[in-house]
Formats: C-alpha cells, sequence, structure tokens
C-alpha cells in the first residue's frame, strides 16, 4: 500500500507541471482568445438586438403609415362618394326643374288648347245658333210660303 502511495505522490509530483501548463494555457486561452471572442459575441448580439429593434421600430412605423394610408384612402373615396351623391342630387334637381317646367308649358299649351277650343265651341255654337235660325225661318217662309190663303196650317176648314 505503501507503494501506491507514494506512485500516487510521484504521478501528482510529475503532474504538477501539466496542471500549471494546462492553468497557464487556460489563463493565455482566457485572455487573448475567449475575451475578445465573448467581447464580439456581445457586441454582435447587442448590434442583432439593435438591428431587431430598429426593425421592429420600422415596421410599427410602417404600420401606422399603412393605417395613415388606408385612412386617408378612406377619407378620399368618401369624398367622392359624397362628392358623386351631390353631382347626382344636383342632376336629379335639374332633371326635376326641367320637368317641371315642361309640365308647366305643357299645362300652359293644354289650358291655352282648351281655352281655344271653349272658344271655337262658342263660335261653332253661335254659328250654329245662327245658322239655326236662319234654316229655322227658310223651313218656316218654306212651309208658310206653300201654304194657301184659305188653309191655316195644313188643315182645311
Amino acid at each position: 500500500m505503501e507503494e501506491i502511495l507514494r506512485q500516487v505522490g510521484q504521478a501528482f509530483v510529475q503532474a504538477i507541471p501539466t496542471v500549471i501548463f494546462v492553468a497557464l494555457l487556460a489563463l493565455i486561452l482566457e485572455r487573448l482568445f475567449f475575451r475578445p471572442v465573448t467581447a464580439i459575441l456581445t457586441a454582435r448580439e447587442d448590434a442583432s438586438e439593435g438591428a431587431r429593434e430598429r426593425a421592429r421600430q420600422r415596421v410599427e412605423l410602417a404600420e401606422a403609415k399603412g393605417q395613415e394610408y388606408d385612412a386617408a384612402w378612406q377619407k378620399a373615396r368618401q369624398e367622392v362618394y359624397r362628392q358623386r351623391e351631390a353631382d347626382r342630387r344636383n342632376i336629379l334637381a335639374g332633371r326635376e326643374a326641367v320637368i317641371r317646367q315642361a309640365r308647366e308649358q305643357a299645362d300652359s299649351l293644354v289650358q291655352k288648347a282648351q281655352a281655344s277650343l271653349a272658344a271655337q265651341a262658342d263660335a261653332a255654337r253661335a254659328e250654329l245658333g245662327i245658322a239655326t235660325q236662319s234654316l229655322a225661318e227658310e223651313i218656316a217662309n218654306a212651309i208658310l210660303g206653300a201654304q194657301t190663303p184659305g188653309t191655316r196650317g195644313g188643315f182645311s176648314s
């Protein structure tokens, strides 16, 4: 057992330079390699996080601009619809005015025609009355003139 302890002790003594070399190598690697690489990776992560944040801000800005654009588009569309409706109302009002004026002219022409017809009818009645009177007198003269002096009304006494 003593021999084993001595061999273990001798192995430890022989391992001391290796341990020192490994510790020294770890220290050198830490200072010369791992710290710069860690710094670079940290800077890279910060840069990517910053880029992500800037990208997120740009996306939010783009969404806000998109919403503004949509709102402006909707407003313009509503304005066009309002303008179309106003134009349509104006056209309908103009059409109504033209129709009203045409109706008034037609009513005026109808009233004039009715008045003219009434005047013509009155004139025709008057003419017919005169013609009737004249015809009645002719008939009466013809009947009375055809009678003989001793007969009255076509009956003999």
